[in-house]
């Protein structure tokens, strides 16, 4: 009788401890437990009390809650100048003259440019922009900045468009990226898009080949080199082209970025008064627009804050440019 009471008395602690290591395997690895979770907010903040959910299941909440970051970069691999050989015929038959263009004070209906409409139609078979055409830029307009050389006003610059959230193209040059490694890596870091403007800004219709591929390949080496960072867009330098060197370009997986506005700013010894020029940047703007702004200008830095607050309050917003 004695051994039958501590028989039952056994079994009894057995099935309680049996339960408890049941419900505790059922807490951190049951699949209804999963599935819970992955029907909540990916937001939710699991307490301590509940147990570590599996580390598989953990990656997949991180990622669905995650977006893609702004710094992302865009894979570029350029051709090398062997791979691009068997273009060079295509490429003889090719217009070699330099395009004179502007985009002059006529616009149409929307605001656009006359010329720069014009253009767009005849050169955008070659990746080349004027402004940015279609409906997927209905309402957004890009800022770009060419970076010569260093005068002074980039970090101010750059802190603007944080304050404000915007996203800004740079070109810069093989020299202007040697001289200022720091701003370079930081526009990198604040999701901007560091662009190519020649490695020593020549007018590239005035070179062969040869030498503008070696132009473009140069920089895009180096930035890549030296900040693991791929550019995908070329700024001409003078705005200069042919249509064999957007045709280099194309080959090359790049995109040439000219602009739909413009103004007088690149010379720091005569700069426009703050108010003229904040009317002139901001007197017609457009759907797809692409300013071009000069950082060595010390207007451009003082007016620049109020050009993207007025931009705004038109109704347009400032986009990353990407390919």
């Amino acid at each position: 009788m004695k051994i039958l009471k501590i028989t039952a008395v056994f079994l009894a602690f057995s099935l309680l401890f049996s339960g408890c290591f049941s419900n505790g395997r059922y807490s951190e690895n049951s699949g209804n437990v999963i599935e819970r979770e992955e029907e909540l907010s990916t937001d939710i903040q699991i307490t301590p009390e509940i147990p570590e959910v599996p580390e598989s299941s953990e990656s997949s909440s991180s990622e669905e809650s995650s977006e893609p970051e702004e710094t992302s970069a865009v894979q570029n691999e350029i051709s090398s100048y062997e791979q691009l050989s068997p273009y060079f015929q295509e490429f003889a038959d090719l217009g070699t003259e330099q395009v004179p263009w502007g985009p002059g004070t006529n616009f149409d209906e929307t605001g656009k440019p006359i010329a720069c409409v014009n253009l767009q139609k005849e050169y955008s078979k070659w990746n080349a922009d004027f402004y940015r055409e279609g409906e997927q830029h209905k309402g957004k307009v890009y800022l770009t900045f060419d970076e010569g050389y260093e005068n002074g006003y980039t970090p101010k610059i750059l802190d603007i468009l944080k304050e404000k959230n915007v996203s800004a193209v740079f070109f810069v040059t093989l020299s202007y990226a040697k001289a200022e490694p720091e701003l370079i890596r930081r526009m990198i870091d604040e999701g901007h898009v560091v662009g190519n403007h020649s490695a020593r800004h020549p007018n590239m219709t005035q070179i062969g080949m040869d030498a503008a591929y070696n132009e473009v390949a140069d920089l895009h080496n180096y930035i890549s080199e030296n900040f693991g960072y791929d550019m995908y867009l070329f700024r001409p330098p003078e705005g200069a082209f042919s249509e064999r060197t957007l045709a280099l370009l194309q080959k090359m997986n790049y995109r040439t970025v000219c602009w739909s506005f413009a103004y007088a700013d690149w010379d720091p010894a005569n700069q426009m008064e703050h108010q003229k020029a904040f009317e002139r940047v901001t007197r017609s703007i457009h759907d797809g627009e692409i300013f071009l702004l000069h950082a060595v200008s010390e207007t451009n830095t003082a007016i620049l804050g109020e050009v993207i607050d007025h931009v705004r309050e038109q109704g347009f917003t400032f986009e990353k440019y990407l390919p």
